[in-house]
């Protein structure tokens, strides 16, 4: 789900999260101080300690969306972080140690390893241990918090219900001991026509965090998708607000937000950082590459072109600073709203990304089938099979939109 995490500093992001935070949401105790040799099945250079199985699914998923076979070596890494119970904290220092009771386990790293693995296959016992580790810690409401215990928050709702739909599960059939469905939970986020959200989902009711931030997740979520996702059905309501009782009409309004924050400039902005000498709003590129995913999917490609344009013109320069999970976003984007990740506005988004670790396996002999095939249009129809935004962090979204390098 998402996401559902355009490049900031990690502390900095943790800050802007800690002021908002609610109450009754628990700060999660940080895992163990990593060494300082980075493992070399990882993706990435920065402290992983936050971020590192999040980062980790982002950039084997995009590879295997784009037909290249990652290295056996980050595949090991990612299924090495899963604890016997089945659930994937943040990140672990010592994979061969037993994961420590106190370390606190995550759903949306969870989810986006259960995306990961199970597109990349080989996988099945651990893929169907997470899930059944997620359906044992599904809320009476029928979604999902970031730790287990907390109160569910759409981000992580969403990115759960990719994870039930790529583990081949029917998540509407995933229901709590109260009989709810995550889009139970999901209709609970979807606020009303009229207002300053019209029609956007929130991350929580009483906490909203970063608003285009929770409704990209939830529109993907809505219609059952995962991180990665392809063009829907034409919506011919356009960007039009309209009650809505469903979930699918819920979904619409979400991408409407999402189509009238996008309209003016074509990008999302992000409030400036603590201590931050210019005071005025910065680009968010992660959450205007979650927009795209989530507009392509609702179906207004049309909406979608834009924030595209914007992207492939400004995002160079964001994403080799960011790492991994940056790239994997863009790669996504790009994927959803049938454009070429490889001349991304000029820039090689396959090549950086892989750059970022371990040396991945050869193409696929589907991506070189396909490739082979190509009509020269630059449009990637074909590609086999998205969560850091500047405050959106480790607290309020509970995806790692805060990339590491």
């Amino acid at each position: 789900m998402t996401v559902r995490r355009s490049a900031a500093a990690l502390a900095a992001s943790a800050v802007l999260c800690v002021a908002a935070a609610p109450a009754a949401f628990a700060a999660p105790t940080p895992s163990p101080t990593p060494s300082a040799v980075q493992p070399s099945g990882l993706y990435g250079t920065g402290d992983p300690t936050y971020d590192g199985v999040w980062r980790q699914s982002l950039a084997l998923l995009a590879q295997d969306t784009v037909g290249v076979k990652p290295a056996a070596k980050a595949v090991d890494w990612l299924a090495g972080q899963q604890c016997d119970g089945g659930a994937f904290p943040s990140y672990r220092a010592d994979a061969a140690k037993p994961c420590d009771a106190k370390l606190p386990l995550d759903s949306n790293a969870t989810a986006a390893a259960v995306q990961a693995l199970a597109a990349l296959g080989g996988q099945d016992a651990a893929v169907k241990k997470s899930v059944g580790w997620l359906k044992s810690v599904q809320n009476a409401d029928g979604g999902w918090s970031y730790n287990p215990g907390g109160a569910s928050d759409a981000n992580s709702t969403s990115i759960v219900i990719g994870a039930l739909a790529a583990a081949g599960e029917k998540p509407d059939g995933v229901k709590s001991k109260g009989g709810k469905t995550p889009y139970d939970a999901l209709l609970t986020f979807a606020q009303p026509c009229g207002g300053k959200n019209s029609g956007a989902f929130v991350y929580q009711p009483k906490q909203p965090g970063i608003v285009a931030d929770s409704t990209s997740a939830a529109v993907l979520g809505a219609h059952g998708k995962e991180l990665v996702a392809t063009a829907g059905a034409k919506d011919t309501k356009g960007a039009a607000c309209e009650k809505a009782t469903t979930v699918e009409g819920a979904a619409h309004n979400g991408a409407a937000f999402l189509a009238t924050a996008l309209a003016k400039t074509g990008h999302l902005d992000t409030p400036p950082m603590p201590g931050a000498t210019d005071p005025k709003p910065q680009p968010d590129f992660g959450n205007t590459a979650d927009a795209v995913v989530a507009l392509s999917a609702q179906g207004l490609g049309d909406q979608a072109k834009k924030p595209l344009e914007w992207l492939e013109q400004n995002s160079a320069a964001w994403a080799k600073g960011a790492g991994p999970a940056a790239y994997a976003q863009l790669i996504f984007a790009a994927h959803a709203a049938g454009a070429d990740p490889k001349t991304f506005g000029g820039t090689d988004l396959v090549a950086g990304l892989n750059a970022t670790g371990p040396a991945p396996e050869k193409a696929t002999q589907k991506a070189a089938a396909e490739n082979d095939s190509d009509s020269g249009d630059g449009v990637w129809w074909m590609v086999a099979l998205f969560a850091a935004s500047a405050g959106v962090g480790i607290l309020i979204s509970g995806r790692r939109k805060n990339q590491q390098r």
